[in-house]
């Protein structure tokens, strides 16, 4: 899997990230899409990742897994800082 078939969850609205989703196994044709975020981003990955899987592309794709983790890495102030991470891939049935 390529990196284009990564979908990184951030402030914009949250039907673009749906219509980003939907354009990839469309429009690029990809078997597989990886939808990440992090920290207050993760249940917004999960909406999307539900939204479009069930309302836009209903029967055409399904969840192939899910991925947690956290990463750890120093702020502004110089102190260690541990964020939680999610990756939901989903593949083209």
């Amino acid at each position: 899997m390529t990196a284009d078939n990564s979908i990184f969850i951030g402030g914009k609205p949250f039907m673009n990230y749906v219509t980003g989703v939907v354009m990839q196994f469309t429009t690029k044709s990809a078997d597989e899409v990886t939808i990440k975020a992090r920290g207050k981003f993760i249940s917004r990955a999960v909406d999307v990742a539900e939204v479009a899987a069930k309302r836009f592309l209903e029967g055409q794709v399904a969840m192939k897994g899910i991925v947690i983790d956290s990463e750890e890495f120093e702020n502004k102030e110089g102190r260690q800082v541990r964020v939680s991470t999610i990756e939901i891939t989903l593949i083209k049935i």
